[in-house]
């Protein structure tokens, strides 16, 4: 009996079987061509929600003895070579090698952005941005991205005319990124209030590094883009960073009639205020002479530091020194021109930086006093519309003062920039 079905089951798992590759054998050629295009059509809905974008700078630099690190990104002083006292110093370079993942699903969007050059590998950004399903216009944003302050700080490098940003923008926000959370607010398309946009948010504060005091601050835009004409288009925005940074120490100093004086006695574990405000301006107008573009930016407010300096705000471990308190303004104003029809654009910026309004000259006695600015005149050649080619001279002015050494006369740092640009 047992033998018996056995049998019986063996056989119908044989029937199944034989049917089973009946039913595949039954299916025609034009079923069969239907489920490959079927997966095909998938596949590629798939891929079309992935998107590769990104661009390659290569640039050779010659720069003055004294150059640093804002417009020649690496001092002039960086190996044993450097020791001597040459005149001038030059380089090959990838200034930026980026590449951007973007992730689009519906309402939801992932981004990763590496960026490669001879100096190493490092990320610029990581970050998830959720669209809100009723007008597709507003968003939250969390991760590591572009501070939403003023205008050049999201600018991209791809586009900016000049090789970097201006002395202010880098040395308030290294990096440009931070990590954080962001909201953006802005009315429907449909709406005559769409011209404006709210972006604030809360953040670590210290640039693309880990958070380290358990203190968020906070950072927000609002900005206006109006379109006087077909050819005409106005813009601007007001900006607030509202921050603090740990106080190592009881004292804070505060400078009073040129000299530091001390202020609070009692600060250890409290946060300084890191307090900065900006007005920002953009216009654009296209006549036969090409497309025209002035674009400006001032800055203002209290940046902390030690007894050399602001911090780099790029810092690894809590301060633990005493705490110097500066009023701090800067920025700067672009103008690009095209030259008709001739695929050149004439730039000229002219930007600066204060580190402490309430002193100047020879009241100062360390270099973290001391006022820059510099002028920059270029002219790029957009060879195609993924191909520029840009040559840019940037003439550097400091402040001077007899009871700094090394800073009694203007310094030699001036810099060339000739840069070939990818974008893909």
């Amino acid at each position: 009996m047992k033998i018996k079905l056995q049998v019986i089951a063996l056989s119908l798992i044989c029937l199944v079987s034989t049917g089973l590759k009946a039913q595949e054998v039954e299916l025609t050629e034009t079923e069969k061509l239907a489920q490959r295009t079927t997966s095909l059509e998938n596949a590629v809905k798939k891929l079309q929600k992935f998107k590769v974008s990104g661009y390659i700078q290569t640039q050779y630099q010659w720069a003055e003895v004294d150059a640093d690190g804002i417009n020649f990104k690496l001092p002039n002083r960086a190996n044993a070579y450097e020791q001597a006292e040459q005149e001038s110093f030059s380089r090959f370079g990838v200034r930026r090698g980026r590449i951007k993942f973007t992730y689009e699903d519906g309402l939801f969007s992932g981004v990763f952005q590496p960026d490669f050059t001879e100096r190493g590998v490092s990320f610029k950004d990581v970050y998830l941005n959720v669209r809100d399903p009723w007008t597709g216009t507003n968003a939250l944003r969390a991760g590591i991205f572009d501070r939403p302050f003023g205008h050049e700080v999201a600018y991209s490098s791809s586009r900016r005319e000049s090789p970097e940003r201006a002395r202010i923008i880098q040395t308030l926000f290294p990096d440009e990124r931070d990590l954080g959370a962001m909201l953006v607010l802005q009315p429907a398309k449909t709406s005559p209030w769409n011209i404006l946009k709210l972006e604030a948010g809360l953040f670590a504060g210290n640039g693309i590094r880990p958070e380290i005091d358990s203190r968020m601050d906070f950072i927000g835009h609002l900005s206006v883009t109006k379109t006087i004409k077909k050819d005409m288009v106005i813009s601007g925005g007001v900006s607030a960073y509202l921050g603090g940074v740990f106080q190592g120490t009881d004292n804070v100093y505060v400078m009073e009639n040129n000299i530091w004086k001390l202020d609070v006695t009692d600060g250890y574990g409290k946060f300084a205020q890191r307090n900065y405000f900006g007005v920002d301006a953009q216009f654009s107008t296209t006549t036969c002479a090409g497309l025209t573009q002035l674009r400006g930016e001032y800055i203002f407010g209290k940046n902390p530091g030690n007894i050399d300096g602001a911090y780099d705000f790029k810092l690894t471990a809590l301060p633990a020194g005493d705490t110097y308190m500066r009023n701090i303004s800067g920025g700067y104003v672009i103008l690009t021109q095209e030259l008709g029809k001739l695929p050149l654009t004439f730039v000229a910026k002219y930007d600066w930086y204060d580190p402490n309004t309430n002193i100047a000259g020879n009241n100062i006695t360390n270099k973290g006093e001391i006022l820059m600015s510099n002028i920059g005149l270029g002219l790029f050649w957009d060879i195609d519309s993924a191909l520029r080619l840009t040559a840019y001279y940037d003439i550097v002015k400091n402040e001077t003062s007899e009871n700094v050494t090394g800073w009694k006369e203007d310094r030699k740092d001036n810099v060339f920039t000739l840069r070939l640009q990818y974008k893909f």
